[in-house]
């Protein structure tokens, strides 16, 4: 069974334009990593004014992948480098794995093959 995932991420809004760029060349071993570790149909939407980035994936199981890919060496300098780029999370909000950021996971409810 496909674990489908949408997540939320929130950038400094100043910051977007950078971020832009930066994924424009996704370093080659952040690539295959994700694809090693299980991330498949990956993609990111950004809504630009507020720097909301949504992001959507699909897996055999997101917590076992999301844990495999946090394991990378490669992930965690690609995250050093990208964390500058994302708001702190709210108070009271959990950072994603110990993280700078929250990756605010949200409830399919409703899905049309």
């Amino acid at each position: 069974m496909v674990d489908r995932a949408c997540f939320l991420l929130h950038l400094r809004p100043e910051l977007v334009e950078e971020y832009l760029q930066v994924h424009e060349q996704v370093w080659p071993e952040v690539l295959d990593a994700l694809r090693r570790t299980g991330w498949r149909n990956y993609s990111l939407f950004l809504r630009a004014q507020d720097g909301l980035v949504v992001g959507y994936c699909e897996t055999d199981d997101f917590e076992a992948t999301t844990a495999a890919m946090d394991a990378e060496e490669v992930s965690a300098r690609w995250e050093a480098t990208m964390s500058r780029y994302f708001l702190p999370p709210p108070t009271g909000t959990p950072a994603q794995d110990g993280g700078e950021r929250a990756r605010d996971r949200l409830v399919e409810y409703f899905h049309l093959d």
